[in-house]
C-alpha cells in the first residue's frame, strides 16, 4: 500500500513555528536554509542463481544549515519536531558568530517538473521483480554455455524532499530513481573474463524489467565478457587514443568536471582557478553540465537549496566561461548560484556538484578518426579511475579497448589504463565525432564522503598524447 505524501508541516511541525526557528537560526547570517527528507530505498541483488540480497531502508529527517562568510554551521536530526528544531538552532547559530551578514534573497521559482512522481518500490510487486531476475540468469547461461556466473541488481529510490527558506518561501520536489545492472563472468580454456551492462533514470522500474530492456542488456554484457577473452595484453606507452561516445564520458566527469566546480576554484586548489575567459581546451570544445534533462539520473527539478537546476557552460569553444556553483560559493564569488547545490542526504550539507556533465558534439565521422590512429588504442568502455583535482592528475581503466594501427581496428586488448591530467587532455583533443551520447544512466559521483547520482556524456574524441599503461612490449 502506497505511503502518504510527506508533509512534516501537517504531521510532525508547525511551519510558521519552523520558520521562526529557522530565522532566529540566520539572524545575523548570510544564508541558510531548513531541508527535510523522507527516503525509501529497495535493492535486489541475484547471484550464483538465487537471490542473495533483498534490503529495504527507510529514512527520514531535517538539516538545518546557517551561513557566514566561509562559514556554515549545521546540524541534522532524524527526529523532526519542535525540541529538535531548537536544538539545531544552538548549533548552526554556532558559525553565525555577532552576525552582520545580509541575508542573501532566495531563489527564483519554477513550476517546471523534470520527472513523474512515480514510486518505483509500489510500482512492481516483489515476486515479479525476483522472477524478472531469475529470467536474466536463465537467459545469460541459456545464451554462452561458458557463462559461469551471472549477477542482477535492480534498485530503487523514492525521495521526498521539502526545503523551507528564510524569506518563508516552501520548496518540495519528489525524485525517483530506478536502475538494473546486469554482469556476466564467462571462462575459456581456463580464462575468466567479465563484462557488464545497465541503465537506470529518474522513472520507474517497469521499463528496465520489460524484456524488450533486459534482454539487450544481457546479451551487451556477454559481448563485453566475450571480447576480453583472448584479448592481447595492452600496449605500454604515449600514443593517441580515440575514446567512443556516451559512458567514456566518465573520463570527462572525474578529470574535467570536478575542476570546474565552485569550491575548488574559490579556495584556488583546482587546476583551473584562475583561467575564467582563457582557453583551456582545443577549439571546438564546449562543455556543459545540465541538470535539465527530463528523467536523466543526474537531474533535479531544484537543487537541494531550492535553487532550480540549470543548463550552465562550463567550457565554450575551448574558453572557459563558467564554474558549478552552490548558494555560498555562488556569494562569495560574485556570481550567480547554478543550481547544483547537491547534498547526499538530510545528514549532510550542500556543496558543488555535477548533475548531466557532456560535451557538445563536433562535426567529425567517428570512423574517420578512428582511421586516422596511426598506432593507438580505441577505447569504448571504462571501468574505475581515480584523479587528483589539484594537479588534475587521472587514471582510468579501460573495458573495452581495441589496438589500432595504420587506421585498422584489431584485436581487443585487456588491462589498458589511460593515464593524464585534464589541462593537457583538453588541449590535446584533435577530433570531435558527429555522435554525442548520454550514458544510459549508471553514474555515481563521490566528493568529501558524499555520494550522489549523476550523468555524463561525450561524443567519440580523438586525444593526442596519453600514456596508456599496460604490458611493455
Amino acid at each position: 500500500m502506497a505511503q502518504a505524501p510527506f508533509r512534516p508541516f501537517e504531521t510532525s511541525l508547525d511551519q510558521d513555528t519552523a520558520l521562526a526557528h529557522l530565522r532566529d537560526a540566520v539572524a545575523g547570517a548570510d544564508d541558510g536554509e531548513l531541508f527535510l527528507e523522507r527516503r525509501r530505498t529497495e535493492v535486489m541483488a541475484f547471484d550464483d542463481g538465487r537471490l542473495k540480497t533483498a534490503s529495504y531502508d527507510a529514512s527520514e529527517g531535517f538539516g538545518l544549515r546557517a551561513v557566514r562568510g566561509e562559514t556554515a554551521g549545521y546540524s541534522h536530526s532524524t527526529t523532526i519536531n519542535e525540541h529538535s528544531l531548537k536544538r539545531a538552532v544552538a548549533t548552526a547559530r554556532l558559525a553565525v558568530g555577532a552576525g552582520g551578514g545580509t541575508l542573501a534573497d532566495g531563489p527564483a521559482g519554477t513550476n517546471t517538473r523534470l520527472y513523474s512522481d512515480i514510486d518505483p518500490l509500489e510500482e512492481t510487486g516483489f515476486a515479479v521483480k525476483v522472477d524478472v531476475l531469475r529470467e536474466i540468469d536463465a537467459y545469460a547461461r541459456a545464451l554462452d554455455s561458458r557463462v559461469v556466473q551471472v549477477s542482477a541488481n535492480l534498485a530503487a529510490t523514492y525521495q521526498e524532499v521539502v526545503i523551507l527558506r528564510p524569506e518563508g518561501t516552501l520548496v518540495t520536489d519528489i525524485r525517483p530513481m530506478a536502475r538494473l545492472n546486469v554482469s556476466v563472468i564467462i571462462e575459456h580454456n581456463g580464462e575468466r573474463q567479465s563484462g557488464g551492462a545497465g541503465a537506470g533514470g529518474r522513472h520507474g522500474l517497469s521499463g528496465l524489467i520489460s524484456p524488450d530492456h533486459w534482454k539487450p542488456a544481457v546479451q551487451e554484457a556477454l559481448r563485453i565478457a566475450a571480447v576480453n577473452i583472448g584479448a592481447d595484453p595492452a600496449p605500454a606507452g604515449v600514443m593517441d587514443v580515440v575514446l567512443g561516445p556516451g559512458w567514456p564520458g566518465i573520463l570527462l566527469h572525474e578529470a574535467i568536471g570536478h575542476g570546474l566546480e565552485g569550491d575548488f576554484n574559490r579556495k584556488g586548489t583546482s587546476a583551473f582557478a584562475g583561467l575564467m575567459g582563457q582557453q583551456i581546451a582545443a577549439k571546438g570544445v564546449t562543455v556543459l553540465d545540465d541538470g535539465t534533462i527530463p528523467d536523466r539520473r543526474g537531474s533535479l527539478t531544484v537543487d537541494d537549496e531550492g535553487t532550480p537546476s540549470g543548463k550552465n557552460v562550463l567550457i565554450e569553444d575551448g574558453k572557459l566561461v563558467g564554474y558549478m556553483q552552490d548558494r555560498q560559493n555562488a556569494r562569495l564569488m560574485g556570481v550567480a548560484p547554478t543550481g547544483n547545490g547537491r547534498r547526499e542526504s538530510y545528514a549532510h550539507i550542500p556543496m558543488p556538484r555535477m548533475t548531466n556533465t557532456y560535451m557538445l558534439g563536433g562535426d567529425a565521422d567517428p570512423a574517420g578518426l578512428v582511421a586516422d590512429l596511426k598506432d593507438g588504442i580505441y577505447a569504448v568502455g571504462f571501468g574505475g579511475g581515480q584523479v587528483d583535482i589539484t594537479s588534475g592528475k587521472f587514471v582510468f581503466s579501460c573495458t573495452e579497448a581495441y589496438r589500432v594501427q595504420n587506421g585498422k581496428v584489431g584485436k581487443a586488448v585487456k588491462g589498458a589504463t589511460l593515464i593524464g591530467d585534464g589541462a593537457t587532455a583538453l588541449k590535446h583533443i584533435r577530433g570531435i565525432g558527429n555522435d554525442m551520447a548520454l550514458d544510459p544512466g549508471m553514474g555515481n559521483c563521490g566528493k568529501a564522503g558524499q555520494w550522489v547520482p549523476v550523468g555524463v556524456g561525450q561524443p567519440s574524441l580523438m586525444i593526442g598524447g596519453l600514456t596508456v599503461g599496460g604490458a611493455a612490449t
